[in-house]
């Protein structure tokens, strides 16, 4: 897979070298997992498919896949530096995941976003036509 990325910019899938020290500074104060303790965070990513966008060695965007990798992904954790963004990088690591040979002939792909609809739609991506099905149970409590 070729994904084009502005000039010194670099997309990885190689899990080690993804740093959940960055990642959980923007999160922690991300309005979806706002107080995360690194420890679920280092967890939550040992679990999971993740990618990230390095700029001149430094971690700039990450994205989190849950899978099972055969009938089911969930989009999650996608973020990007304030001073990255405008540049595509979500997108192609959006585009990136859905275009994996691991992840490909998945029924369902999920997501919740407050503010990215735009990114999605531009990726396939929509409301589902049947909210009347999703149920959700949701403890607020939790990272308080």
């Amino acid at each position: 897979m070729k994904y084009s990325l502005p000039e010194g910019y670099e997309l990885t899938e190689d899990q080690s070298r993804i740093d959940v020290i960055a990642a959980h500074g923007f999160l922690q104060d991300a309005y979806w997992s706002k107080n995360i303790p690194l420890e679920t965070l280092r967890r939550a990513m040992d679990a999971s498919f993740c990618l990230a966008v390095f700029h001149r060695r430094q971690q700039v965007a990450m994205a989190r896949l849950i899978t099972d990798y055969a009938t089911f992904s969930y989009l999650s954790d996608v973020y990007v530096l304030q001073e990255h963004r405008g540049r595509g990088l979500a997108r192609t690591m959006v585009a990136y995941f859905q275009d994996h040979p691991k992840l490909q002939g998945q029924r369902i792909w999920l997501l919740f976003t407050r503010d990215a609809h735009g990114v999605y739609q531009k990726l396939g991506w929509k409301a589902s036509d049947h909210p009347e099905r999703m149920l959700i149970r949701l403890d607020e409590s939790v990272y308080q």
